[in-house]
């Protein structure tokens, strides 16, 4: 009786076995499929520049509005006199409460003021094409 319950482990053991490789290589060849198919990431797709300081918002951080704006932090910091160590995920109205607090909207403002500034030109949606002007006759 012994060896027969033991015989009837061991098989279960081993389906078991065979179960768990069949399963691995099933999905081991999946994902070596995937990642075959997979070309890499390319560069992230060109978005638009915000270019209305007026859509700046006291929830907004430096951080959030650098990259909507494409203005460096740095110099959102400098401009407000902040340091960006413990500031970075403050709001505007945060900092404007923690540094400003006698100043109603100081930050908010120097914020549009710099972002209007420094902003980078807006880009053409495509590039610029030449326009001919009709040529009049000449009199005679």
């Amino acid at each position: 009786m012994f060896a027969q319950k033991n015989l009837k482990q061991r098989a279960i053991i081993i389906s078991l076995i065979i179960l768990g490789v069949l399963f691995t290589a099933f999905f081991g060849m999946r994902a070596f499929r995937a990642l075959k198919k997979f070309d890499g990431h390319g560069p992230p797709p060109r978005e638009k520049v915000e270019t209305d300081v007026e859509l700046i918002r006291e929830w907004m951080t430096v951080s959030f509005i650098s990259k909507t704006y494409r203005v460096p932090e740095k110099e959102i910091f400098d401009a407000i006199k902040v340091s960006p160590l413990g500031s970075h995920d403050k709001s505007l109205k945060e900092l404007n409460n923690d540094y400003y607090p006698d100043k109603d909207g100081f930050v908010m403002d120097t914020v549009k003021a710099v972002v209007l500034e420094k902003q980078p030109p807006p880009q053409p949606d495509s590039a610029p094409t030449a326009v001919s002007t009709p040529k009049t006759p000449a009199a005679p």
